[in-house]
């Protein structure tokens, strides 16, 4: 058991709980989030009442929002007790969705039952390709929903992972936006780590695509003080890493369908490390004294260049996970860093998406609108990666 001197640990208070409820999902997006080998962990969910208990011990903690998210958290029939255990225990909810396995009567139930706000996840703005890239026809069903949530008068943040396939039709992104009538529009260019990764070469953007997204989306800001708009680009275009979630155990705590608690969505890559579960230990405990949650926390763990350089309060390093997957160890400086000795990876990669970007129709403004062969999506139920082509499968609430 590791744990951090009082003087240091009240420096740390968690505000944002990701609650992964499920790793279900109807969409097989080839930037997927979820770890690779979900189909090994995805059993034994936590209970309707082990996550009542959580969010009670998160409130406690100073915890003031949470993202029911997953896979898809529609695909828990609990959903609705486990929205009203959130509001119960004082939480801002956010339903993290993509819309498919929703009527209007359901989404009604939940906002009764004390949802606070949803965040809905398009593709794209335009149909054909939305559906592509999500691996299922979903295009409608995404669209009902955000006209439920206007009728319901239920806050909607709709969020577009960008990359190479979509970040030309940026300026239908945002027409589509305003359109559905979306208080906050989130545009975060993918970032490479599980299945991203794994498509990093289909879906790293060129610098031309994303310097007129960055314009357009700048643009947009100016003309749309009522809609929030956020364009974060990829860390592969940033020679500055960002400090992964706030800092490793700063600010985040991310709960797995199973109950393991995690500092992010990608930590259990980082072997070695052993992560505490909510059904043997408390929230709290975890948060202070788990050796995952301090391993990488605050300064004193970092080598060179890191140790030394006047950002390390800053970034805290970048990514562990990042720094793990791309340089082997995840105590080096994220790859992304320009003082990196292993940010020739990086550079490398950006080199090659541009080199492709110059020999496609995406060199004059056109959307290359079909990815590489080798490009996979994940599926469910787990049977490992589909190659684009092959035929989709989905899921309904279980």
């Amino acid at each position: 058991m590791t744990e951090k001197p009082t003087n240091q640990l009240k420096n740390y208070r968690p505000y944002n709980l990701v609650a992964e409820l499920t790793y279900k999902c109807p969409l097989q997006c080839p930037y997927c989030s979820n770890p690779t080998n979900y189909g090994e962990t995805f059993r034994d969910e936590l209970s309707t009442e082990d996550w009542a208990r959580v969010f009670r011990e998160a409130a406690a903690l100073g915890v003031m929002q949470v993202g029911l998210t997953g896979g898809e958290p529609g695909a828990r029939r609990d959903l609705p007790q486990i929205t009203k255990a959130a509001a119960d225990a004082g939480l801002f909810s956010m339903l993290v969705t993509a819309g498919t396995v929703f009527t209007k009567d359901k989404l009604a139930n939940l906002r009764d039952q004390g949802l606070d706000s949803a965040q809905l996840s398009v593709q794209d703005s335009d149909p054909k390709n939305s559906d592509f890239i999500a691996g299922v026809p979903s295009f409608d069903k995404k669209m009902a929903f955000a006209s439920w949530c206007h009728e319901l008068d239920l806050p909607l943040t709709l969020n577009v992972v960008l990359h190479r396939l979509n970040l030309d039709h940026i300026d239908d992104i945002l027409a589509m936006a305003k359109e559905i009538g979306a208080h906050r529009l989130e545009m975060a260019n993918t970032q490479y780590y599980a299945w991203a990764l794994e498509n990093r070469e289909a879906l790293l953007p060129s610098a031309e695509q994303l310097e007129r997204a960055r314009a357009a989306a700048k643009q947009a800001k100016a003309d749309n003080p009522k809609m929030e708009v956020l364009f974060i680009i990829p860390d592969y275009y940033s020679d500055l890493p960002k400090p992964c979630m706030g800092g490793w155990g700063s600010q985040v705590i991310l709960i797995s369908p199973t109950g393991k608690v995690l500092p992010c969505h990608a930590a259990e890559v980082i072997p070695g490390m052993v992560f505490d579960n909510v059904r043997d230990k408390s929230l709290s405990d975890i948060w202070r004294h788990s050796e995952s949650f301090n391993r990488f926390r605050g300064t004193d763990w970092m080598v060179e260049p890191c140790r030394s350089c006047d950002r390390r309060e800053i970034d805290y390093g970048g990514c562990r996970c990042q720094a793990l997957m791309l340089t082997g160890d995840a105590a080096n400086a994220d790859p992304t860093c320009h003082l990196s000795s292993h940010h020739g990876i990086i550079v490398e990669a950006r080199d090659a998406a541009n080199s492709v970007a110059a020999n496609s129709d995406t060199a004059n403004g056109g959307a290359a609108t079909r990815p590489p062969p080798e490009m996979i999506y994940r599926t469910w139920p787990p049977r490992g990666p589909r190659k684009a082509g092959t035929e989709p499968a989905g899921v309904s609430a279980t």
